[in-house]
């Protein structure tokens, strides 16, 4: 193995570290020794290695395709994509083809989710903890289950929500604001990740953010918002705009379903389902000051 090579596999092993798997050799391997085992060099017939196979629970859930830095990831997903398919019979996996797979230069991940409807991979910052996966898979912390009969089906991710969201109450909401929380909803059913609602001064921008948030966490499982100000002041008027807004789907407010953080500190409390900052404090935060 080339040097460069070699460097790509520690780097990975760290992170897979950093993320709570445990690194083992196909020689001696032990599914069972931990809730997320990554075996390296796993043999595959006719496919040759697997650089890394994901173990959830005992069940084989993807796979890790390892490449030196400087390697363009795009182009390595239809090998990652053939060792999904390729494991040997009779062995424990979660579906066929695998759920999962990375493509990793140890410096730059991208990782393809086959729970959505369209799977398609995204560069992301590190390998996720095998406790999520499991999450995914539907299992339990403390029992290991068979795989879902429609663990493929519709609706398993937040993608796949996406695409069951119940219609949008219009009721106080004025046309601007109709268009663009529609606009945005198709754009990420469509999972194109970024998007730009552009409305003129005075037009309810705010609220037209706190309307599709609001649906985002509640219908389509978002986990947590980060909503990103230039000033102080606004962060504060925001706070009190996600306080004062009332569902249209159960009268509840904002901040009697969901806990609303504004952050001051550098410390996210993990409970909150939306983090409101200043983009000079995520960027201090960032920067580890």
């Amino acid at each position: 193995m080339t040097q460069p090579e070699q460097q790509a596999r520690e780097s990975i092993d760290r992170l897979l570290h950093a993320a709570g798997w445990l690194v083992q050799d196909a020689a001696a391997a032990h599914i069972h020794a931990a809730r997320g085992v990554a075996i390296r060099e796993f043999p595959l017939p006719g496919q040759g290695f697997a650089d890394y196979l994901l173990y959830v629970d005992g069940k084989a859930a993807g796979v890790i395709e390892a490449k030196k830095e400087g390697v363009t990831l795009t182009g390595v997903e239809t090998q990652s994509t053939k060792y999904t398919q390729g494991l040997p019979t009779g062995l424990p996996r979660w579906g066929n083809p695998l759920p999962f797979s990375y493509q990793s230069t140890g410096v730059e991940t991208r990782f393809t989710n086959g729970l959505d409807p369209v799977p398609r991979s995204r560069s992301v910052f590190a390998f996720h903890t095998p406790e999520l996966l499991a999450e995914w898979l539907g299992t339990t912390q403390n029992s290991v289950q068979e795989a879902p009969a429609g663990y493929m089906a519709e609706g398993a991710t937040f993608l796949g929500k996406l695409q069951t969201m119940p219609p949008l109450v219009e009721d106080g909401l004025w046309p601007a604001q109709i268009k663009a929380i529609r606009n945005l909803e198709q754009s990420l059913k469509e999972n194109r990740p970024r998007a730009l609602i552009q409305m003129a001064t005075g037009s309810g921008k705010t609220f037209t953010s706190i309307s599709f948030i609001y649906r985002l966490i509640k219908f389509a499982g978002a986990r947590r918002i980060l909503f990103l100000v230039d000033r102080g002041n606004l962060a504060d008027q925001t706070l009190k705009e996600f306080q004062q807004y009332v569902s249209p789907y159960n009268n509840f407010k904002f901040s009697e379903e969901y806990i609303v953080q504004r952050l001051q500190g550098n410390q996210i409390d993990t409970t909150a389902r939306v983090c409101i900052c200043t983009i000079q404090r995520m960027y201090s935060m960032l920067k580890g000051k």
